[in-house]
């Protein structure tokens, strides 16, 4: 079913962010779950057990991460909407994370 996971790497240090709170939101900013990266930048499973079709929000709280390091980012927030074509569909929606930019793609 239309499920959704996500995993944050932190490429400065070349391995995962734990302790990111994640949270997920339809687009109008109701909060539908939320979850923190585990030791392996994982959060296994966040939301309803079946994602409808349509665009959802994740935030990533990045600030509090790099903050926690004693490190100072430029982005206290990454925000990545995308879309459920197929609620049938496993979503994976990976963030590469560096105090000065993050890039995002679809997993599997």
């Amino acid at each position: 079913m239309g499920t959704l996971s996500t995993h944050v790497l932190d490429t400065t240090l070349g391995g995962p962010a734990a302790g990111i709170l994640v949270l997920l939101e339809s687009l109008d900013g109701t909060s539908l779950a939320d979850g923190v990266t585990d030791g392996d930048g994982r959060v296994a499973t966040l939301g309803p057990e079946r994602l409808e079709p349509g665009d959802y929000r994740l935030r990533f709280a990045t600030g509090g991460y790099f903050a926690a390091a004693g490190r100072t980012g430029f982005y206290p927030e990454v925000v990545v909407v995308f879309t459920v074509a197929d609620a049938a569909e496993h979503y994976h929606v990976p963030v590469l994370l560096s105090p000065f930019g993050y890039s995002t793609y679809r997993g599997s």
